[in-house]
Formats: C-alpha cells, sequence, structure tokens
C-alpha cells in the first residue's frame, strides 16, 4: 500500500509485549524475514500504547533527517499469555498486527501533526503479567501458579484509563490550537466499549466517526491500534484531508495520543 520496497526501509520498530524472544528482537527478524538488509532495527514495550510510541518514535528519525523510510508494526500474540480459567480477562484479548510505512511528507499540513506519551509507573502493577522477565524467570511454580499470565485489576484500570485519555485529548487539542469539531475520526485502542465511547463523549464525537474493532478483534494491545486505522482507510471512511486522533491506553501504566492530518 506504502509503494515502498523492504530492500529501501532505514529502520523497523516493532512495539510488542510478546515477543518471539527475550533476545533477539522481534524487528530484527522481520528485517531477515523481509530482506530489509540495510534497515536499522529495535523493539519497543510500551503495553496498549506501543504503536503510538513507535510512531513517535519513528517520526523523530523522519523529521531529524537520519533516515526516510521507517517501518512502525504493532504486533501481538496474547492468547498465549492469557490464563484460561480467568473470565475477567481471558475473554477481552486477542492476536493481531497492523503497520504503517513513515516517509517524509512533501505537504507541511498533512502526516503527523504531534505526538503526546506519558507514563505513571506507580501504577505498574495494575495491568501486569508478573513472571517472565529477569525479576521472576519462568520456573515450574511460576506456571503453577500462572504467574506469566496477565493480571488486571479491572475496575482500577478502566478509571484511570478514562482519565487520562480525557486528559490527553486536552492536551492534543490545546498543542495544536483546535477545538473538539476540527477532528474528524477517533482511532482509539481497542481495549473496551465504554472507554471508547467516554473519550468519544469528551470529543464531542458521533460513534460513527470512531473506528472500532474491539468487538471483532478484542484487545490486541499494541496492535489494536494499527489495526483499526488500517481497517478505516481500507474502507474509505478516512479520506485525504481528515484529521485523524490515534490514542491508547495500557499497562505500565503507559498512555498517549498522536495527531495525523491524512
Amino acid at each position: 500500500m506504502a509503494s515502498v520496497d523492504a530492500v529501501d526501509l532505514d529502520l523497523i520498530i516493532v512495539a510488542t509485549i510478546t515477543p518471539d524472544y527475550m533476545f533477539p528482537s522481534t524487528a530484527g527478524q522481520v528485517q531477515r524475514l523481509l530482506g530489509a538488509n540495510k534497515a536499522a532495527a529495535f523493539d519497543i514495550e510500551a503495553a496498549c500504547t506501543g504503536f503510538i510510541y513507535a510512531l513517535s518514535v519513528g517520526e523523530l528519525f523522519i523529521t531529524s533527517g537520519k533516515y526516510s523510510k521507517v517501518l512502525v508494526i504493532g504486533a501481538e500474540v496474547l492468547t498465549r499469555f492469557v490464563d484460561w480459567e480467568d473470565k475477567s480477562t481471558c475473554v477481552l484479548f486477542g492476536d493481531g498486527s497492523g503497520a504503517a510505512v513513515l516517509i517524509p511528507s512533501e505537504d507541511e499540513e498533512k502526516g503527523i501533526i504531534s505526538t503526546h506519551l506519558h507514563n505513571d509507573g506507580q501504577m505498574w502493577d495494575m495491568l501486569m503479567a508478573p513472571a517472565g522477565g529477569s525479576r521472576m524467570p519462568i520456573d515450574e511454580q511460576a506456571i503453577a501458579n500462572k504467574l506469566n499470565t496477565v493480571k488486571m485489576r479491572g475496575n482500577e484500570v478502566f478509571k484511570v484509563a478514562v482519565t487520562k485519555l480525557s486528559e490527553v485529548v486536552d492536551e492534543v487539542l490545546e498543542a495544536n490550537d483546535l477545538r473538539e469539531e476540527d477532528i474528524d475520526f477517533l482511532v482509539p485502542h481497542q481495549a473496551n466499549l465504554r472507554i471508547i465511547q467516554a473519550t468519544a463523549k469528551k470529543l464531542k464525537l458521533p460513534m460513527e466517526k470512531v473506528i472500532v474493532t474491539v468487538d471483532r478483534h478484542g484487545n490486541t494491545s499494541a496492535a489494536s491500534v494499527p489495526l483499526a486505522l488500517d481497517e478505516a482507510v481500507r474502507s474509505e471512511r478516512i479520506k485525504p484531508g481528515d484529521r485523524v486522533l490515534l490514542e491508547a491506553f495500557g499497562g505500565g501504566l503507559t498512555w498517549g495520543a498522536a495527531l495525523v492530518r491524512w
């Protein structure tokens, strides 16, 4: 869709919390499989906000003049990390991937207008998988206690998500001297329909201007925003000139937004 050959890529960034290996990076594996031999490659871990973080990093490489073609990917296989007996989490998550190619824009009014990233490490344990890192390696006891699966304090996460996403919407509008009615489409992280509706209400956007895929894809973490964006572009709901707000919230706790002029 981007009319770019893999051999011309300068950088590959993969946002994921479910990498194939602890190391090497998933991005390095993508580089190998694509034959993108000259591309640098690395992963980013910012949970469900991962694609927004990766998009922001990719944008900085472009605007600095360092690179001219950056592949940004959000990809997850969360169904391998859920407790299938915990109905409060296993029914929520799915597997998926989405990607975008960033190149310098010839039109200064189009492209990524601004990005806004946040994290509050004080709330790190609201949404997490305890085992699997160097602090708690996976062993028989960890597996028996299912500590290598997603743990979430759902009600608390919901409340914080609504508050923080509302705040980041205000931040985007203020930073770009815009009003709510200036946003044409919302492409949100697909975690929960009530959270999506709350953000749409904040923007005074009717739901037909909100891209919703959670009913079919579930919560695919870092993949959810690019999946929803791809669907909206392929179906021609989002058209050239539209002002699009991407936003997400996830474990960390992380949250962020990107304003894009399509």
